[in-house]
């Protein structure tokens, strides 16, 4: 069961899927709220700032679910916003997250898929995902990452990463089942004497993947978007 203290605002003008968001979410234990618009939920923020996740529609009727993303995060720094959308263009999708959004989901979706992305989110909020064992060490299915000594394994096998490659992997594994953009992985691996394009990034995934083996299929594309590693649907 989840944490009964964590509040999620669902934001959406269509009635039945509101209400199977909020019923699903409900069952794990959460508090919710529902919102049927975008001033709805602004309202309902200013009465309450104390919700750590937001499901936001996209289009909405007035203001649009992108269009609070700021208003959002100014009020409630620590919140994560999950975009919920028909909106499925990598250049939509782009937008939202360089608004300020969490993650994405593109409608229809799977409700084990939208709660293990809900999960996620929450996990890495409260830096409880991946599993911290040790200060700077993250292990992840068998992966452990150490970002001290900039050591890795995986089911006790040492890998041998270049350091472009393991900062990388580090941002998909720190942010764990949330998209981060081409632009958000180059500023990530970007230093003095290094420089990186969007290509560039593809390079270092697909020599990722080969290094990793298995693990390695963890690592999904968001075509025209970027990267994330993907969730455990339980």
């Amino acid at each position: 069961m989840a944490d009964s203290s964590i509040q999620v605002l669902v934001v959406e003008d269509e009635q039945e899927i509101r209400e199977l968001m909020a019923l699903h979410l409900l069952r794990q234990g959460y508090r919710v709220t529902e919102s049927a618009s975008a001033e709805e939920a602004l309202n309902e923020l200013n009465r309450n700032g104390n919700y750590q996740l937001f499901v936001l529609d996209w289009m909405l009727p007035g203001l649009s679910g992108v269009d609070i993303v700021d208003k959002v995060k100014a009020k409630n720094p620590q919140a994560s916003v999950l975009m919920v959308t028909a909106k499925a263009e990598p250049q939509d999708i782009v937008a939202g997250l360089e608004r300020g959004a969490d993650d994405y989901m593109t409608k229809p979706f799977n409700p084990s898929v939208f709660i293990a992305r809900v999960k996620a989110l929450l996990r890495r909020a409260q830096g409880g995902s991946p599993a911290t064992s040790a200060e700077g060490e993250y292990q992840l299915a068998g992966l452990r990452m150490n970002f001290k000594s900039y050591e890795i394994s995986y089911n006790g096998e040492v890998l041998h990463l270049t350091p472009s490659e393991f900062k990388l992997l580090g941002a998909l594994v720190q942010n764990h089942g949330c998209v981060l953009t081409r632009e958000q992985l180059i500023e990530n691996i970007q230093g003095e004497g290094i420089n990186v394009v969007g290509r560039t990034i593809d390079t270092h995934v697909f020599g990722l993947r080969k290094k990793l083996g298995e693990w390695g299929d963890r690592i999904e594309t968001i075509r025209g978007v970027g990267y994330r590693v993907k969730v455990e649907i339980a």
